[in-house]
C-alpha cells in the first residue's frame, strides 16, 4: 500500500466515526481505499443524503485538526468478538467469525483513533493531521459481501488528496468525466438505449448502429489482411461440452441456461468451444499452423448482477472480437508477436497512444496449481515479457494472477483524462488442446498438441464504443461519425445547389445529409453542433454562383469558403488516412 493509498485508508475511519456520530445506530461495515479515493459501507437506520455530505466533512476536518494519533493493538478473537457484539456491530462480529474460520486466526489487529475503534489490518498514517484534503462525493447502494441475498448497505463514496489543489484538479477531472458520460452522450447523440425489459442489453439506433458497423468493417477487413478466417458458432450447447471445458463447474454462475426436449443447454458466454469443434473436425498439418479462425460476430451472454450493470462498459449481451488461435509450440512467439503487433495497431488507429501493459503470470511458490510443464510456462512469460519490451512496452508482472491454464498479456489504452481501459487480451492456453484431445500432424510425422491464443483486440464492441465516446467526448473524428457532413443551404432557392453537393459526396463514400427545415440558420447549426457532425456546409447566393461552399467545423470556431472539389478531395483523404481531425483549406484553392 503506497503513501496515498494509506492515508485514504485512514481517511475512511475518519469518515466512519463521522457518519456513527451523524447518524446514531448507524453500523459500521468495511472501507477500503480504492482507486481516486476510499468508501465505507453502513447499515443506516434513515437515507443519508447529499445534504448530509457537508457535515461528515465538517466532522471529518474536525478530526484532522485534531491531530489525532492512530493506535494499533492486537486482540484476541475472543475480545474483539465481545467489544463488537456489545455494539451490535454484527458485520464486525460476522468478519471476525469469517477470520477464525477461514485463516485459523487467534487475534486480528484493532486501529484506533481518539473513542473509535475499529477492525482493521492497516496500515495507517501515524495520525489523523497526515489526511490531507477530503472530499465526500457521492452514495450508492451495495449488498453485503457482494451477495445480493444479503442486505443492501449504503456505500458512502470520498476522496483524499495531500492538498486543496490536488483535490480541486480532481474533482475538475469528475466533472470533465461526467459531461463525457457515454451513457448521457449515448442519447444526445441517438446512438443507443436501454430498457428495463431487458437489463444489459443495449439498443442500437440508427446512428449508434451505424457507428457499430463501421467498427465491424475495419476489424473484419484489418483480420482478412492477417490471414485469419472468420466462422460463426451455434449460441446454445449442451451441457456436456461445457462440463468438458470446465466452465460448468467454475462459471456456471455466471452462464444463462436453458432446456429443450429434456436436455440442458449452456447460453455461450465465451466463443471458446464452438472454435475448438470447428479445429477437431479434422486432423490438421504443422503446414496449416498457426490457423486463426475469427468469430468476430457471435453475441455472447453473460449473467451479471444487475447491481453491476452500466451502461456499456458492463453489459449482459456482447459481442467482442474474438479469435482462437491453433499454433506449434515452435511457432508460438512468433504468433505472439504478431497479435500485440496487430493489437497496437487497432488501438492507435482509433487514436489511442499511451498504454499500460499487464503481464499475468502464475505463482512460483504454488506451481502445482497451473496446468502445462515448466518449461511450457517458462518459455510462454519469458516470451510475453521479452515481446513487448521490444515494442517498448514495460509489463507489470502480477504474480499469481495468470489463469490455471497460461499466462496473459493485457493491453489497457488511456483515454484523454488519463483513465486506463482494458482492450486487448493476449491469453495463451496450455489445457484446451488436452480437454478436446486437439492434434496437429507435425514435420516428424508424429501428432502432437498445438497451443491455443484466446485474444480480442479491442474487447466487447459494447465496452469498446463506450469507451470511444467518453474519450471523444462524442465528436467522432471523420472517419468514425456516422454523420460526416451536413448541408445547410440558407433559404429554399439554395436546396437545388444543395443536393447537388449531398450527391457529389455520397458517390464519394461520405456519409452526408442535407438539412432543409425550414428552421433559421442558427438553429441548424446549433443542432449540428449538439450532434456533434464535423463538417457543416453553409450554402447562399454566394456560394452558389462561385460553386463553393463556407465550410464550419463542429466547433464553430473556423470557417472558409472553398472548392467542392477541394474540400471533397481532404475529406476522403482524411476518411482514408483515419484522420482524428481535418485539415482545414483557408482558401477557396
Amino acid at each position: 500500500m503506497n503513501d496515498l493509498e494509506r492515508m485514504r485508508h485512514s481517511a475512511a475511519h475518519v469518515m466512519a466515526r463521522a457518519v456513527v456520530d451523524l447518524i446514531p445506530g448507524a453500523l459500521v461495515a468495511i472501507g477500503p481505499p480504492i482507486d481516486d479515493g476510499f468508501y465505507y459501507d453502513f447499515a443506516l437506520p434513515r437515507e443519508l443524503t447529499p445534504a448530509d455530505f457537508p457535515e461528515i466533512e465538517r466532522r471529518m476536518r474536525d478530526q484532522i485538526a485534531a491531530h489525532l494519533p492512530f493506535i494499533h493493538e492486537t486482540w484476541s478473537v475472543e475480545r474483539a468478538r465481545a467489544h463488537f457484539d456489545a455494539l451490535g456491530e454484527r458485520y464486525k462480529v460476522e468478519l471476525i467469525d469469517d477470520l477464525v474460520r477461514n485463516e485459523s486466526v487467534r487475534d486480528v489487529g484493532i486501529y484506533q483513533h481518539g473513542d473509535f475503534l475499529d477492525l482493521c489490518r492497516g496500515p495507517h498514517v501515524r495520525s489523523t493531521a497526515e489526511i490531507g484534503a477530503i472530499r465526500v462525493l457521492r452514495t450508492a447502494g451495495a449488498y453485503w459481501r457482494g451477495d445480493a441475498r444479503r442486505e443492501q448497505l449504503t456505500r458512502v463514496y470520498a476522496t483524499a488528496w495531500s492538498s486543496e489543489e490536488e483535490l480541486e484538479a480532481y474533482l475538475a477531472r469528475i466533472e470533465e468525466a461526467r459531461r463525457r458520460d457515454h451513457r448521457v452522450l449515448g442519447r444526445q447523440l441517438e446512438l443507443y438505449s436501454f430498457h428495463e425489459e431487458s437489463p444489459g442489453s443495449a439498443f442500437w439506433l440508427p446512428n449508434g448502429a451505424l457507428l457499430r458497423q463501421i467498427i465491424e468493417d475495419f476489424v473484419r477487413a484489418e483480420h482478412r489482411k492477417r490471414g485469419y478466417r472468420e466462422v460463426r458458432t451455434p449460441l446454445i450447447l449442451d451441457r456436456s461440452l461445457w462440463e468438458r471445458s470446465g466452465h460448468w463447474a467454475l462459471y456456471k454462475g455466471n452462464m444463462f441456461v436453458t432446456e429443450a426436449e429434456d436436455r440442458e443447454y449452456g447460453i455461450k458466454p465465451m466463443n471458446c468451444i464452438g472454435a475448438y469443434l470447428i479445429y477437431g473436425e479434422k486432423l490438421h498439418s504443422f503446414r496449416e499452423l498457426p490457423l486463426r479462425l475469427a468469430e468476430l460476430t457471435g453475441v455472447l451472454h453473460r449473467n451479471e448482477l444487475s447491481g453491476t450493470l452500466a451502461g456499456l462498459f458492463r453489459v449482459r449481451q456482447f459481442v467482442q472480437d474474438d479469435t482462437h488461435i491453433f499454433v506449434s509450440p515452435e511457432g508460438l512467439e512468433e504468433e505472439l508477436g504478431r497479435v500485440i503487433d496487430f493489437g497496437l495497431y487497432l488501438l492507435r488507429a482509433f487514436g489511442f497512444a499511451s498504454f499500460d501493459i499487464g503481464l499475468s503470470v502464475r505463482d512460483p511458490a504454488n506451481t502445482e496449481k497451473f496446468l502445462g510443464t515448466d518449461e511450457q510456462w517458462s518459455n510462454a512469460e519469458a516470451a510475453l515479457s521479452r515481446l513487448a519490451a521490444s515494442r517498448g512496452l514495460e509489463p507489470k508482472v502480477m504474480f499469481g494472477e495468470a489463469k490455471f491454464y497460461g499466462p496473459s498479456l493485457d493491453i489497457h489504452v488511456r483515454d484523454v483524462l488519463g483513465r486506463p481501459w482494458q482492450c486487448t487480451t493476449i491469453q495463451i492456453d496450455f489445457n484446451a488442446p488436452e480437454r478436446f484431445d486437439l492434434e496437429f500432424i507435425g514435420s516428424d510425422g508424429g501428432r502432437h498438441r498445438p497451443v491455443v491464443i484466446h485474444r480480442a483486440l479491442i474487447g466487447s464492441y459494447e465496452r469498446f464504443i463506450g469507451v470511444l465516446v467518453e474519450h471523444y467526448a462524442g465528436a467522432f473524428p471523420l472517419w468514425l461519425s456516422p454523420l460526416q457532413v451536413i448541408v445547410l443551404p440558407i433559404a429554399d432557392r439554395h436546396n437545388e445547389y444543395a443536393r447537388s453537393i449531398e450527391a457529389q459526396l455520397a458517390e464519394r463514400g461520405i456519409r452526408v445529409q442535407v438539412d432543409d427545415r425550414r428552421e433559421k440558420l442558427q438553429a441548424r447549426i446549433r443542432d449540428a453542433q449538439l450532434m456533434k457532425v464535423p463538417l457543416m456546409l453553409v450554402l447562399g447566393d454566394r456560394e452558389v454562383q462561385e460553386h463553393t461552399v463556407s465550410l464550419r467545423l463542429r466547433s464553430g470556431e473556423t470557417e472558409a469558403v472553398v472548392s467542392v472539389s477541394g474540400l471533397l478531395t481532404r475529406i476522403v483523404r482524411a476518411v482514408e488516412d483515419r484522420a482524428i481531425t481535418l485539415e482545414v483549406p483557408t482558401g477557396p484553392g
